[in-house]
């Protein structure tokens, strides 16, 4: 597991002003690519209302890393595992902390509202999985109420292979899909687009090191092999799934896109907010062995708190604040943790690589004030949100805007925030 070190002291500050008390401190420092008009992408980091760009301080930091970080996608530097993370954060630290090194640094920040954003990696694979037990159970209760979840659910983390080329970064439009949908009267299916699209708040873990083709990552190695973290929202058309779903599962109910968030956020920066995993249920049994490690019991869970809003074109239109959908938190969500995801996906022998994506599958908490998609809040369409607008949702209309935040926060360490998931609804093509 990830060790608590000396960048994440709550003592420290940057002499970059706007650090202090954003999303962004010195104590967090995560990595993005970003680009200003046609200039090339290149790598940074997010510190304060700003990005730093790392090629424009590269004689002060490592020749060694200086090619990776080069590259217009972080796959590279990834791949070189978590103490050239560890490394680079304890220079980076030294450089915005330093008054010594200002003049240097300094002129190569850029706001982050004058850059546009890009996909941190080239997603070579994508899986999703389902680890959070509430939004299984709460789905479940509405097709099977008395056996909501199936017996496999507690043996191992279930997920499936998503379509990696639709993977987008926040602020992509959420264009709305077209597929087959047959209502439960109907005889037959007909085409045309979703009318229950839906959004599903969730964690994205990117992975750093891989692993061979044949040789599974053990899991209390599993830790090490994840880079960082990020915020995943994988768009759902409801009715198109309840038609195609049987017997092989998601397809272009799920493949039509996947949002995420710009900014890697890394183990390293989280460290502080470690924690055990939930107790199983008396009843529940035991992970096997592959999947059972004491250090992940102990440390395993990460204190991220959660929050989902909806902004309709009308609320846009009259200045109101957007709804708030959800608000929770990802530890209590989980039954499987982060390195038990990454254990049992490699466990086959399947061999993971830098840049790969995972996400966690929707996370609900217990109560309905945390519920991770509108499929739940709405009882499956049964019952209507009220906005203030005095407008209703079961699920997205065009013109909805969803944005998904998640941050860390506690006793004794800094805010650490992942910033935004954003994605707004635009008619079927």
């Amino acid at each position: 597991m990830i060790s608590i070190d000396d960048t994440s002291d709550p003592a420290l500050t940057s002499w970059v002003a706007t650090a202090q008390g954003s999303d962004f401190p010195i104590q967090n420092l995560p990595l993005g690519i970003f680009s200003v008009g046609e200039r090339r992408r290149h790598a940074c980091i997010a510190i304060g209302d700003y990005v730093l760009d790392l090629t424009g301080i590269a004689d002060l930091l490592d020749e060694e890393w200086i090619e990776d970080l080069s590259q217009p996608v972080l796959n590279g530097w990834l791949a070189r595992g978590p103490s050239a993370q560890r490394e680079l954060r304890l220079r980076l630290v030294e450089l915005l902390s330093d008054e010594k090194y200002r003049d240097d640094v300094e002129p190569e920040l850029v706001g982050q509202t004058e850059v546009r954003m890009h996909l941190p990696c080239i997603v070579g694979d994508y899986t999703d999985f389902y680890v959070g037990i509430h939004h299984a159970t709460n789905v479940g209760k509405q097709f099977r109420p008395d056996n909501p979840l199936l017996p496999n659910y507690k043996y191992l983390p279930i997920g499936y292979h998503g379509r990696a080329s639709s993977v987008r970064v926040s602020g992509e439009p959420v264009v709305r899909p077209n597929g087959q949908r047959k209502e439960a009267e109907a005889d037959a299916p007909e085409y045309g687009p979703s009318r229950r699209l839906d959004y599903e708040l969730e964690l994205g873990i990117w992975i750093g090191e891989g692993n061979d083709l044949g040789s599974p990552i053990p899991i209390g190695e599993a830790a090490d092999h994840i880079a960082g973290y990020c915020l995943l929202n994988d768009w759902s058309a409801r009715d198109l799934q309840a038609w195609e779903y049987q017997p092989l599962g998601p397809f272009l109910a799920k493949n039509f896109l996947t949002s995420v968030s710009p900014w890697v956020v890394s183990p390293q920066a989280l460290a502080p907010f470690r924690k055990p995993m939930p107790p199983r249920p008396p009843g529940d049994p035991q992970p096997l062995e592959y999947l059972s490690d004491d250090a992940d019991r102990s440390s395993g869970a990460l204190s991220i708190q959660l929050e989902v809003t909806l902004s309709t074109q009308q609320m846009r239109r009259q200045g109101l604040a957007p709804h708030i959908l959800s608000r929770g938190s990802a530890d209590s969500a989980m039954y499987w943790s982060m390195a038990q995801i990454v254990a049992h996906h490699s466990s086959n022998g399947c061999n993971l690589q830098p840049g790969d994506l995972i996400g966690t599958g929707t996370l609900s908490t217990d109560s309905d004030g945390g519920l991770g998609s509108l499929l739940e809040i709405s009882r499956g369409g049964k019952q209507p949100i009220a906005l203030s607008t005095g407008e209703k949702r079961s699920f997205l209309e065009d013109g909805d805007e969803v944005t998904l935040r998640a941050w860390c926060e506690g006793e004794g360490a800094v805010r650490i925030g992942f910033g935004e998931c954003v994605g707004r609804v635009v008619p079927a093509a």
